[in-house]
């Protein structure tokens, strides 16, 4: 699989190879070989063929749609009811993790046939962070002794003239995710990140939830070689309590918040209905309505814009770190400095002043510390999911799904929307109405539909629209949109069962799996401050920060 969001080809079980073209257009199917299907990410498909469509003339039906998804009104789109911000991009780096192949460049004779099954299913196995670990050869260098990751240093920014001093104008450890920066490479080179998903530094956000990632794991292992683990032991018995921290937090704070709490219950409770229900020792699949709509529901939480750290906020700041921003201080979308600027030798490492101060994107008074909680105004909340995205996502920037040196494409083919709702046209996804069906879920009524809950994107009164008969057919991200708007901003219905019985599937075939352990309980959790005791049932987002940074205002929020 590719490292960037423009995969050109998908082998779906039972229907073949599907290889779409490098520009957005119609993919060819063809039978794959052997050893195509050996070497290719699994993909299946969870409901029925959607309408046969002759996608030349759907492109301008999609075009509307998108653009009634992303108006300039989309400014205005609604906040969540108190989702934090961080969830978006949590979501992003969880969708890496399920998509990543391991197996990529390194097929041959030395690797097992389960472990190349294995690589390349989806797991919730953090292989976007581990990569082959640290015995692969290629792999090793993101390790600094064999155990705990590399961490980047940051580079100085100087103060701006007129403000107070941010604390900004020296380099700090441990605080930007590791770079190449060796000599005799091309700039773009020397600010690539040393890590082994690539799509984790293609925005600020992600980067820096990954960077808490590595944090995180380098405490645990600290953690275990205090408790006297062996040397030997000590990487895979510290990957195994990450990964088994990290699910516990995916189904036990991710998934409640976003998804109809009582939805992700009944799955976790009494099994699968839908979705490989007897899957057994079999390798996961990915289902193409997961990975095509119902997981892509994170783009309408985008923010346009972000009170970041000390510096970067609308009040007695430089001014709030806007999304194009965080486009451009990453090293695969943009060149680490404001423009954006490729040939810029200045801008190799991230500036210190653009370190996040993660108190802003998720509430640690959940944690039971209130001492880390800003003011109201300084918080950032998600926007809420429905079918509105803001407008910095009507004009992506290239290097966030392909070539940035490649020549522009149609305007609407930078529409996040577009890009969306075509990718699902060309797979032939069913609609939300035949998946409603397959799942005896009571569908969305026309006027549901066309008009929603009056927060969102309205169809009706586009003639073109309505004559094409969207309202009895509606493409699957837009009817999951629509179904979470409907439901104050969490997903329901079809949505909520393809996304929680996708990542129920992903734990259960996960090489560390709390699913196939189910007495495993939490033991990093937080300390109640009266009792000193941890609760081994909870484990939340905020949890993992708090373990992954010593608990310290200084190493959360290091502008302070």
């Amino acid at each position: 699989m590719g490292k960037r969001h423009a995969r050109t080809d998908f082998y779906i079980k039972h229907r073949g190879m599907m290889r779409f073209e490098t520009r957005i257009g119609a993919p060819k199917v063809a039978d794959a070989t052997d050893k195509e299907m050996e070497r290719e990410f699994h993909f299946s498909q969870m409901g029925p063929l959607g309408p046969l469509i002759n996608l030349e003339e759907a492109r301008e039906l999609l075009v509307r749609i998108a653009f009634a998804m992303t108006p300039a009104a989309t400014l205005s789109q609604p906040d969540s009811d108190n989702i934090p911000a961080g969830f978006t991009y949590l979501g992003q780096f969880i969708d890496h993790d399920l998509t990543k192949d391991v197996t990529e460049n390194t097929l041959g004779s030395q690797v097992t046939l389960s472990s190349l099954m294995q690589g390349r299913s989806p797991a919730l196995d953090l292989d976007s962070l581990y990569g082959r670990g640290p015995t692969h050869a290629e792999d090793a260098t993101f390790f600094s002794d064999g155990v705990r990751f590399i961490l980047g240093q940051t580079m100085p920014a100087p103060d701006v003239p007129g403000l107070p001093p941010f604390a900004s104008n020296f380099p700090l450890d441990g605080f930007d995710l590791p770079r190449a920066n060796s000599s005799g490479q091309s700039l773009p080179e020397r600010r690539q990140a040393l890590i082994p998903d690539l799509r984790n530094d293609e925005n600020l956000a992600i980067a820096q939830t990954h960077l808490g990632f590595m944090r995180f794991h380098n405490r645990v292992v600290e953690h275990l070689a205090g408790l006297g683990t062996p040397s030997a032991l000590l990487f895979e018995k510290a990957r195994e309590s990450v990964v088994k921290h990290y699910q516990w937090m995916i189904k036990t704070d991710y998934l409640p918040r976003l998804v109809e709490p009582s939805i992700v219950d009944d799955v976790f409770q009494n099994g699968r209905k839908f979705f490989e229900a007897n899957g057994g020792n079999d390798a996961p699949t990915m289902p193409i309505e997961f990975s095509m709509a119902a997981f892509r529901f994170g783009h309408s939480m985008v923010r346009d814009a972000y009170e970041w750290n000390r510096v970067f906020k609308t009040g007695g700041g430089i001014g709030n770190g806007t999304m194009g921003l965080l486009f451009n201080f990453s090293g695969t979308s943009g060149a680490l400095n404001p423009t954006g600027d490729q040939t810029n030798p200045d801008s190799l490492r991230l500036p210190t002043n653009w370190i996040v101060d993660f108190r802003r994107l998720y509430n640690f008074s959940e944690a039971l510390r209130p001492d880390l909680a800003v003011t109201p105004a300084e918080f950032n909340v998600a926007k809420k999911i429905d079918t509105f995205l803001v407008d910095p996502l009507i004009h992506l920037p290239l290097g966030s799904f392909g070539n940035r040196d490649a020549a522009l494409p149609p305007v609407e083919e930078l529409n996040l929307a577009f890009r969306n709702l075509m990718r699902g046209a060309m797979a032939r996804l069913a609609t939300g109405q035949q998946m409603a069906s397959m799942m005896s879920i009571n569908p969305l009524t026309p006027a549901q539909v066309m008009t929603g809950s009056g927060g969102g994107a309205v169809l009706a009164g586009d003639a073109a629209i309505e004559a094409a008969g969207v309202a009895a057919n509606t493409p699957l991200w837009f009817y999951i949109l629509r179904e979470a708007e409907l439901n104050n901003g969490k997903l329901n219905g079809v949505g909520a069962r393809i996304v929680v019985e996708t990542f129920h599937r992903a734990m259960e075939g996960s090489r560390h799996s709390i699913l196939r352990d189910p007495g495993w309980r939490p033991s990093l959790g937080r300390l109640d401050p009266g009792t000193q005791q941890r609760d081994e049932n909870v484990f939340h987002m905020v949890d993992l920060l708090l373990f992954a940074f010593e608990g310290r205002t200084e190493l959360l929020n290091p502008l302070s």
